[in-house]
């Protein structure tokens, strides 16, 4: 079958590289000096030859196949001003990242639901999707995410991760210490755990990699190529997120072996079977423990290592991701 032109934004380096295993060729926006969303084929990821750089200004010349939004301003902005009324009539494809999430300060209309002359707060499970079309496909990257969003008429589709890891990088686990993988910690503060890092790292060896992870004394970034091979000499991956979506570094670390320990919160509450193939608990209070017992037993982390990449080898497999958005592709493009 015929290889279908997808112009898209690179917003999550990582996600685009597992994207660019669809059999189909990825026009990835780029601006000069490449800002955030706008950095083309950039990166250190080993993109593939079907993977093109696409000056911005240069778009409405191009043709394409399908369109596949990745922000918000992509649908409600760029759109506008860098696509043709024929390219925005293309088949359509909103890929959504995360779970709802709303300013704090935000507050519904009163609805004849609270008491008189009061506002009734708008919870996450209250916010519309941006997206409000029938001709739009919305794909979320987790069953959880597409639970918690209203989507409205826009029909909806699950596309879970897939990741692939070099055979090579298998976990040792010979450094007893915790890693913790992930990006401006210091900035997103208490939803993604920067208070549960901060006060466990005060009992426990733990280390922050990621950008901006010196803000709070971690070791860095690792490029994402490098990064399996780096993790697999950690005891465990330590993932302190609250809410959020499935993040790749967790599915990476379980699919070397390597044990993971985490909130079961979100999708990760149906990852990870607690005790079995990980770790996962809502009761902070307790995450020390399994630490300390991973770091205490070396034949306890390899063996829920194991059973780790067993379960995620089935459920995250790159081939069943590429042929998933083959699937969606086809489906919108028929």
């Amino acid at each position: 079958m015929r290889r279908l032109n997808v112009l898209t934004w690179h917003t999550h380096g990582s996600y685009l590289y597992y994207l660019s295993h669809a059999p189909h060729e990825f026009h990835v926006l780029a601006k000069p000096g490449r800002p955030p969303g706008y950095g083309g084929r950039c990166g250190p990821f080993p993109f593939g030859p079907n993977v093109h750089d696409l000056p911005a200004d240069q778009a409405r010349t191009r043709e394409f196949d399908c369109i596949l939004f990745q922000e918000d301003h992509h649908w409600e902005r760029d759109q506008y001003e860098l696509l043709t009324p024929a390219q925005r009539a293309l088949p359509r494809i909103y890929l959504e990242h995360d779970p709802p999430a709303l300013p704090a300060d935000r507050d519904a209309p009163d609805d004849g639901r609270a008491a008189p002359g009061t506002r009734r707060p708008l919870w996450p499970t209250d916010l519309r999707h941006p997206v409000d079309d029938p001709a739009v496909l919305l794909v979320h990257v987790t069953p959880y995410n597409d639970l918690m969003w209203d989507s409205g008429r826009t029909p909806t589709r699950v596309i879970e991760h897939g990741v692939a890891v070099p055979e090579a990088a298998r976990w040792r686990g010979d450094v007893e210490r915790g890693l913790v993988v992930t990006n401006h910690l210091a900035r997103r503060g208490r939803r993604m755990g920067a208070d549960l890092y901060a006060r466990l790292r005060t009992a426990l060896p733990l280390d922050l990699v990621g950008m901006g992870a010196t803000e709070l004394g971690g070791l860095g970034e690792i490029d994402h190529p490098q990064l399996p091979a780096f993790a697999a000499a950690y005891r465990f991956l330590f993932s302190p997120v609250r809410y959020s979506s499935l993040s790749l570094s967790v599915i990476e670390a379980m699919m070397i072996g390597m044990p993971v320990v985490a909130l079961a919160t979100a999708e990760m509450a149906t990852v990870i079977e607690h005790g079995v193939s990980g770790f996962a608990m809502t009761d902070t209070r307790q995450l020390a423990i399994p630490m300390r017992a991973l770091l205490a037993d070396a034949a306890l982390a390899r063996s829920v290592g194991d059973t780790a990449r067993r379960r995620a080898r089935e459920r995250f497999a790159i081939a069943r991701f590429s042929a998933d958005w083959d699937a969606a592709l086809r489906a919108v493009t028929s």
